[in-house]
Protein backbone atom coordinates (compact mmCIF):
# COMPACT_ATOMS: atom_id res chain seq x y z
CA UNK A 1 0.00 0.00 0.00
CA UNK A 2 2.82 2.48 0.68
CA UNK A 3 4.12 2.15 -2.69
CA UNK A 4 0.80 3.10 -4.45
CA UNK A 5 0.36 5.74 -2.04
CA UNK A 6 3.74 7.20 -2.93
CA UNK A 7 3.12 6.41 -6.89
CA UNK A 8 -0.62 8.51 -6.63
CA UNK A 9 1.38 10.89 -4.43
CA UNK A 10 3.84 11.92 -7.13
CA UNK A 11 1.27 11.43 -9.74
CA UNK A 12 -1.26 14.37 -7.91
CA UNK A 13 2.31 16.38 -7.41
CA UNK A 14 3.09 16.22 -10.99
CA UNK A 15 -0.15 16.88 -12.62
CA UNK A 16 -0.68 19.83 -9.69
CA UNK A 17 2.35 21.70 -12.21
CA UNK A 18 0.53 23.12 -15.38
CA UNK A 19 -2.93 23.64 -13.60
CA UNK A 20 -0.91 25.66 -10.64
CA UNK A 21 0.95 27.51 -13.70
CA UNK A 22 -2.45 28.19 -15.99
CA UNK A 23 -3.87 29.10 -13.01
CA UNK A 24 -1.29 31.89 -11.95
CA UNK A 25 -0.88 32.98 -15.66
CA UNK A 26 -4.72 33.18 -15.58
CA UNK A 27 -4.32 31.37 -18.72
CA UNK A 28 -7.16 28.94 -19.66
CA UNK A 29 -6.00 25.24 -20.05
CA UNK A 30 -8.05 21.78 -19.80
CA UNK A 31 -9.42 20.44 -16.79
CA UNK A 32 -12.02 17.24 -15.87
CA UNK A 33 -14.62 19.88 -15.05
CA UNK A 34 -14.61 21.28 -18.62
CA UNK A 35 -16.65 20.04 -22.01
CA UNK A 36 -15.54 18.00 -23.20
CA UNK A 37 -13.39 16.20 -20.37
CA UNK A 38 -9.93 17.34 -20.38
CA UNK A 39 -9.91 18.78 -24.22
CA UNK A 40 -11.80 21.95 -23.71
CA UNK A 41 -10.35 24.71 -21.50
CA UNK A 42 -11.68 25.75 -18.07
CA UNK A 43 -10.77 29.23 -16.26
CA UNK A 44 -7.58 30.38 -14.57
CA UNK A 45 -9.63 30.26 -11.17
CA UNK A 46 -10.50 26.37 -11.96
CA UNK A 47 -7.26 25.38 -13.16
CA UNK A 48 -5.39 27.15 -10.13
CA UNK A 49 -8.27 25.16 -7.98
CA UNK A 50 -7.41 22.21 -9.35
CA UNK A 51 -3.69 22.77 -9.04
CA UNK A 52 -4.50 23.25 -5.78
CA UNK A 53 -6.39 20.33 -4.52
CA UNK A 54 -3.97 17.99 -6.37
CA UNK A 55 -1.05 19.64 -4.37
CA UNK A 56 -2.40 19.17 -1.25
CA UNK A 57 -3.46 15.31 -2.10
CA UNK A 58 -0.26 14.63 -2.50
CA UNK A 59 1.45 16.41 0.51
CA UNK A 60 -1.55 14.36 2.12
CA UNK A 61 -0.19 11.14 0.72
CA UNK A 62 3.26 12.18 1.37
CA UNK A 63 2.55 13.26 4.63
CA UNK A 64 1.20 9.52 5.27
CA UNK A 65 3.99 7.76 3.45
CA UNK A 66 7.05 9.38 4.02
CA UNK A 67 9.79 9.05 1.51
CA UNK A 68 13.69 9.66 1.89
CA UNK A 69 15.69 11.22 -0.74
CA UNK A 70 17.84 7.99 -0.90
CA UNK A 71 17.85 6.23 -4.13
CA UNK A 72 15.76 3.43 -3.59
CA UNK A 73 11.94 2.15 -3.81
CA UNK A 74 10.30 4.58 -1.65
CA UNK A 75 11.98 7.62 -4.12
CA UNK A 76 11.88 5.56 -7.05
CA UNK A 77 8.15 5.27 -6.91
CA UNK A 78 6.86 8.22 -6.59
CA UNK A 79 9.21 9.56 -9.48
CA UNK A 80 7.54 6.59 -11.78
CA UNK A 81 4.26 7.97 -10.72
CA UNK A 82 5.02 11.66 -11.65
CA UNK A 83 6.79 10.13 -15.06
CA UNK A 84 3.48 7.89 -15.65
CA UNK A 85 1.61 10.96 -15.38
CA UNK A 86 3.75 13.87 -16.98
CA UNK A 87 3.89 11.40 -20.04
CA UNK A 88 0.33 10.89 -20.38
CA UNK A 89 -0.34 14.92 -19.90
CA UNK A 90 2.47 15.83 -22.73
CA UNK A 91 1.07 13.24 -25.26
CA UNK A 92 -2.61 13.96 -24.78
CA UNK A 93 -2.36 17.81 -24.10
CA UNK A 94 0.00 17.84 -27.13
CA UNK A 95 -2.60 16.11 -28.70
CA UNK A 96 -4.93 18.79 -27.64
CA UNK A 97 -3.00 21.54 -28.65
CA UNK A 98 -2.36 20.37 -31.90
CA UNK A 99 -6.29 20.08 -32.58
CA UNK A 100 -7.29 23.25 -31.05
CA UNK A 101 -4.68 25.17 -33.60
CA UNK A 102 -5.25 23.16 -36.95
CA UNK A 103 -8.84 24.98 -37.42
Amino acid sequence: MHYVATFFAGAFLCNSIPHLVAGLQGAPFPTPFAKPHGVGDSSSLVNFLWGFINLLVGLYLFSRHPVTLEFTPDLIVPLAGALAIGLFMSMHFGKVWRDKHAQ
